[in-house]
């Protein structure tokens, strides 16, 4: 990690965590102001942690550096990536949990969420994590060797998924988050798609239903 993740600690005290995932070419501060437009309870005890990807050449855009969790190489017939990266960025997550967990807080109080590539890492350290999590947020995003996870993990604990996407999605299209959604439920995952009239980014409804299913997971 180049760079300690931003936290946001509850005014009670912390009973539950989300760990939250920017895309590429974002920042950790890129979702800080999700958390006032939630609007949870006042005495919610929910920790947000946003990490920060490291800077690095992204190949699809030129080699430019940018924050990302891994890079991608093409775009087609399928997205190629640099597997390590993302295998890094899956042990930082790990980590990250493993820190709430000495904290106090127990995996099925974690909550991961990521964004477009934020929400590939979370989805391949929920699936090989092999924690019982109180859910995934999945959001805008798609499931880079998913099938093949899911495969090696048929015993690991089920998982809540809040998968959403934007049906004018032309980073990353919706089909590419329906396939990941429908793999999730197949392997019997309790996976929930969402779609909305939105591009790639995050609207106020949106909001709205996480927040409603956030609340219902961590029982607020």
């Amino acid at each position: 990690m180049s760079q300690q993740p931003h936290i946001i600690e509850p005014a009670a005290a912390a009973t539950s965590c989300v760990i939250w995932l920017h895309g590429l070419g974002a920042d950790c501060f890129d979702f800080v102001p999700v958390v006032d437009a939630l609007k949870l309870p006042q005495n919610h005890g929910v920790r947000f942690v946003f990490p920060q990807a490291p800077t690095r050449p992204v190949t699809i855009n030129g080699g430019m550096p940018m924050p990302s969790w891994y890079d991608i190489l093409g775009m087609s017939p399928a997205r190629a990536i640099n597997q390590a990266q993302l295998d890094e960025s899956v042990a930082t997550v790990k980590g990250l949990i493993a820190d709430q967990q000495a904290k106090g807080i127990m995996p099925s109080r974690v909550i991961l969420a990521g964004f477009s590539q934020g929400g590939a890492v979370v989805l391949s350290t929920a699936i090989q994590n092999a924690l019982p999590l109180a859910g995934v947020m999945a959001l805008s995003t798609y499931g880079p060797n998913l099938g093949e996870l899911l495969q090696q993990t048929k015993n690991a604990p089920k998982l809540a998924i809040f998968c959403a996407h934007g049906r004018g999605d032309d980073v990353l299209p919706m089909s590419m988050g329906r396939e990941a959604h429908d793999l999730l439920e197949a392997a019997g995952h309790t996976a929930e798609w969402h779609e909305y009239p939105m591009a790639h980014e995050v609207c106020p409804q949106e909001v709205a239903d996480i927040r409603d299913w956030l609340t219902a997971r961590l029982g607020l």
